[in-house]
């Protein structure tokens, strides 16, 4: 691994805890708004619609999309799904934003920190630029740089995404690592040449995950958690 000059990460689930942090803020809205909803289905249904929405673009069959949109698509659905009413377009605009404003998993600031002393480090991430922008403010993630799928018109995991961070940062494919939670991004990085860094969420999708709670090929590194993988690469 000499040759690693920058890692990559995954956002949702792998760096942020999406679900817990959404949940959390819809059950505080809801609260003040004395709105009787089941927010952790919504969330999780919201959540369910991620990769249906993004292949639909993916396989061209609408144009070019930002995730803002798309999740933006989603909520006005379930909002009438589960029947709630009153919000005005002020409170859509704000529950779409909670995206925007997801927590980082417990040990994700403290590594990323160790790893940007040796190394430029980004979020890969599905989100466009703005999203990951607002959310490592929010959050104090200390990137280098942010790749959203809005820079390559792409979404995970087509080999643009991977590729397009090499062609930014004038690295060879090996000179990258592609840092996840999820197996299959990791397969998609791998194939193209990317090295590899693994380690579990196992309560990204709540109580009864089923996926992606070990690791399931030959990726580069393997770790507990991003301190654990920050001290598998000597930070």
């Amino acid at each position: 691994m000499a040759e690693l000059k920058a890692l990559v990460f995954d956002t949702f689930g792998t760096v942020v805890d999406w679900r817990g942090s959404l949940i959390a803020e819809l059950t505080e809205f809801g609260r003040q708004r004395g709105l009787s909803v089941d927010w952790a289905a919504l969330v999780d249904a919201w959540r369910g619609a991620y990769r249906p929405s993004m292949d639909r673009v993916r396989k061209g069959e609408r144009p070019w999309t930002l995730l803002d949109t798309l999740h933006r698509e989603t909520l006005d659905r379930l909002v009438q799904e589960f029947g709630i009413k009153g919000l005005s377009e002020d409170d859509l605009r704000h529950l779409n934003l909670g995206w925007h404003r997801l927590k980082p998993w417990p040990d994700a600031v403290a590594g990323l920190t160790r790893l940007k002393r040796k190394y430029i480090i980004g979020p890969l991430s599905n989100g466009n630029v703005a999203l990951l922008l607002n959310m490592g403010k929010n959050a104090g993630l200390p990137w280098d740089t942010i790749f959203g799928s809005d820079l390559f018109g792409h979404f995970k995991p087509d080999p643009e995404t991977y590729l397009g961070v090499c062609r930014l940062l004038d690295l060879a494919p090996g000179q990258v690592m592609m840092c996840a939670a999820h197996n299959s991004d990791l397969r998609a990085a791998q194939s193209l040449g990317l090295q590899t860094g693994f380690f579990p969420r196992p309560a990204e999708h709540g109580p009864h995950q089923k996926q992606d709670i070990e690791a399931d090929g030959g990726w580069t590194v393997v770790a507990k958690d991003i301190e654990g993988l920050a001290a598998r690469l000597g930070c």
